[in-house]
């Protein structure tokens, strides 16, 4: 069965150019392509969507209130779309339940991957979105200080906190697992403890809590 996939953006040419793509590979259904956050919110409560393509900055609503309106309403997974001009708005998109951020600029390939990702349950922050929120996270502050440092420690063990941090720095559970030297299943236990702890549902949203400390609407 093929992923049903909403694309929503202001920009006729990256709509169309989005379309073609998604077209381009048999997995993908695109049921509509539509102009801001409001009409994709209306055409997901009126049938069933997969995947949600989201700009974030679009007229009358924009992505990040169209994330949270899907969250709240449908089962719709939504995932960002996203220029390197957008990062102020990556942390309220991911609170309010989006499953990752895509560049625009990215390749076919790498768009499908990222679509099948977010429908198979995993979420995607690319690493130089995930670079540049770090980034702008530091401005002004001392680049020595311990990113963790706005989180409660003592809701956590130093495993979890080690792990956490990982996270943050975007590594995956293999990669955390060579680093700690500790087996992957026993990391994923760590993060069930951590979602658990935190309310959160996803990895990337540790990710904004470590470097934060804030948990966010999605977690309430």
């Amino acid at each position: 069965m093929k992923i049903k996939v909403l694309i929503a953006d202001d920009n006729s040419f990256v709509r169309e150019g989005m379309k073609i793509i998604l077209h381009s590979f048999d997995e993908f259904d695109v049921l509509a392509a539509v102009q801001n956050g409001q009409e994709a919110v209306a055409f997901c409560e009126r049938q069933a969507v997969d995947v949600a393509l989201l700009d974030i900055q679009m007229p009358v609503m924009n992505g990040v209130e169209a994330t949270r309106l899907l969250t709240e309403r449908t089962s719709t997974k939504s995932l960002i779309l996203t220029t390197f001009d957008d990062d102020e708005f990556i942390l309220d998109a991911i609170k309010y339940g989006a499953k990752g951020y895509l560049l625009k600029n990215n390749d076919p390939e790498h768009i499908r991957h990222a679509i099948l990702s977010v429908h198979n349950g995993h979420n995607v922050l690319q690493d130089a979105v995930l670079d540049k929120l770090k980034s702008g996270l530091m401005t002004g502050k001392d680049k020595k200080e311990d990113p963790g440092g706005k989180i409660d420690r003592s809701l956590f063990t130093d495993r979890e906190y080690e792990i956490m941090a990982r996270i943050a720095k975007g590594l995956s559970n293999r990669q955390i697992s060579q680093e700690l030297f500790i087996s992957e299943g026993t990391i994923a236990n760590h993060i069930t403890s951590i979602l658990g702890k935190t309310g959160l549902t996803h990895r990337t949203q540790i990710a904004i809590y470590f470097l934060t400390g804030e948990v966010g609407d999605a977690a309430k």
